[in-house]
């Protein structure tokens, strides 16, 4: 049986690993041993953080919907209140996009809600 040399694959999968650490810092973007882990804690707060983002986000709606609120002399948690009782059921991403940048119509969905 002949002799399988592998030399090419290796040599390409450090080429592979040291591309993913491009622009890391010190011995991370050079030294294979260090690239490695420093790709596995890399994809795993990016895997962590594409999660928390999420509550991130929801943090920024509630505080655009807090101030675009605060106009009409309410607070967020009051605001979120009488859309519940008046069965209008838009999430806060919705809300706080419509605060930004249709004020309008953000005008004519409080003053639905104030007048009940």
């Amino acid at each position: 049986m002949p002799r399988v040399k592998r030399g090419t694959l290796h040599t390409k999968n450090r080429k592979n690993i040291l591309k993913k650490t491009k622009g890391y810092r010190w011995g991370r973007k050079s030294k294979i041993k260090l690239a490695k882990t420093a790709i596995k804690k890399a994809g795993q707060n990016a895997f962590d953080d594409r999660r928390k983002k999420k509550g991130v986000n929801r943090r920024l709606w509630q505080t655009k919907l807090n101030a675009a609120v605060r106009k009409y002399d309410l607070s967020y948690s009051k605001f979120i209140d009488l859309l519940k009782k008046n069965n209008i059921a838009l999430d806060r991403k919705v809300l706080a996009d419509l605060a930004e940048n249709n004020e309008a119509v953000f005008e004519k969905i409080i003053t639905l809600i104030k007048k009940k």
